[in-house]
């Protein structure tokens, strides 16, 4: 893993990790959850979710693992987290007007790592913006 980084959406940020072995990012799920439900307690939120997908037997919970990621206190913490695919299973079970946006961000996200793989001086303009 690398590149542990802050993403912004709607002004909230969102905790991710880029992993370059596997090529894909993996999104905090707390920090999704927030901006979702916009729940004071959005870690309470997520364990009865997550409790509530696995008694149905949802894989998708199942699946998901942690990563270290910097925490509020500023110290690295295990959180957990999903990647692309995983999270727009988890976005689908949570009530929000905010499901299709948060969706079409994290594919612009994702998308954006591929094409700056791809030509690298994309990465180098973003950084001047």
């Amino acid at each position: 893993m690398e590149d542990t980084s802050i993403q912004l959406f709607d002004s909230k940020k969102i905790r991710t990790q880029w992993d370059a072995e596997q090529e894909k990012w993996y999104f905090s799920i707390v920090d999704i959850v927030s901006v979702l439900t916009e729940s004071v307690d959005a870690t309470a939120y997520w364990r009865k979710l997550k409790q509530r997908l696995k008694a149905e037997g949802n894989e998708t919970v199942t699946n998901c693992h942690a990563l270290k990621m910097p925490a509020a206190d500023g110290k690295m913490r295990m959180t957990d987290v999903a990647d692309q695919e995983q999270m727009f299973r988890l976005i689908q079970s949570i009530p929000s007007p905010k499901a299709e946006p948060i969706k079409r961000w994290i594919a612009q996200v994702a998308s954006e790592r591929i094409d700056e793989m791809q030509d690298p001086e994309l990465a180098i303009e973003r950084g001047y913006k």
